[in-house]
């Protein structure tokens, strides 16, 4: 390579890493015994952001040791365990997060619906003012949804309206204020042949390097 291709690609570099964006990837899956495709798939899109010049931050929510809110009180003025400190930190730091999951009854795993309630509290994520009503804490953050589930994804689309999907992004997400949140399907997912995974996993890729 000569010298002026040697700059030509350090230009390069160093106008990804101006641009570049904070990424925190949540890994949702229960199960942090076994790799499923989630894994690969959350594995792909790091990879991707990370050579595209973002800078990536990694959760896997099963790895964390954390009681799950049993009260309002609890919600609103129980200390935050601290094997979550680095994943709100995490949340705080980033402009763009990326959540992974397979969809369990329609919905989210409960251990992350459990992470998200501890995480997202009041003081962070929300506001409260004597009014009542929430002012959002996380404005100017984005987020993709990436769900696996082994119904076709245009049947859970179709059928039943994506009520779960539709939840965490309307009701957590964007009641927080991180928008816009954006959203990835990927059904049949116990069922697709190699070639199938690499096109997703292909496509996954892609939003990572965009940091979509």
């Amino acid at each position: 390579m000569g010298a002026l291709a040697r700059h030509r690609e350090s230009c390069a570099k160093a106008i990804l890493n101006v641009m570049g964006k904070r990424i925190l990837i949540i890994q949702g899956h229960p199960d942090a015994a076994v790799p499923h495709f989630g894994h690969a798939l959350a594995g792909a899109y790091a990879r991707a952001a990370t050579d595209a010049g973002h800078e990536v931050k990694y959760v896997a929510v099963a790895e964390l040791p954390f009681p799950l809110l049993r009260s309002s009180e609890e919600w609103n003025s129980a200390t935050l365990p601290p094997s979550l400190q680095d994943a709100q930190n995490a949340f705080r730091w980033s402009d763009h997060v990326v959540i992974f999951f397979p969809l369990w009854l329609g919905t989210m795993p409960a251990i992350l619906k459990g992470f998200l309630e501890q995480v997202l509290r009041p003081g962070f994520a929300l506001n409260y003012s004597d009014q009542g009503f929430p002012k959002a804490g996380l404005i100017g953050k984005s987020a993709r949804v990436v769900v696996t589930m082994g119904m076709p994804a245009f049947w859970y689309r179709w059928y039943f309206r994506a009520h779960g999907v539709r939840g965490l992004e309307r009701s957590i997400l964007r009641f927080c204020g991180i928008k816009p949140v954006r959203e990835s399907l990927i059904g049949m997912v116990e069922a697709k042949d190699d070639a199938e995974r690499k096109h997703w996993l292909t496509k996954i890729e892609a939003l990572g390097r965009k940091a979509a």
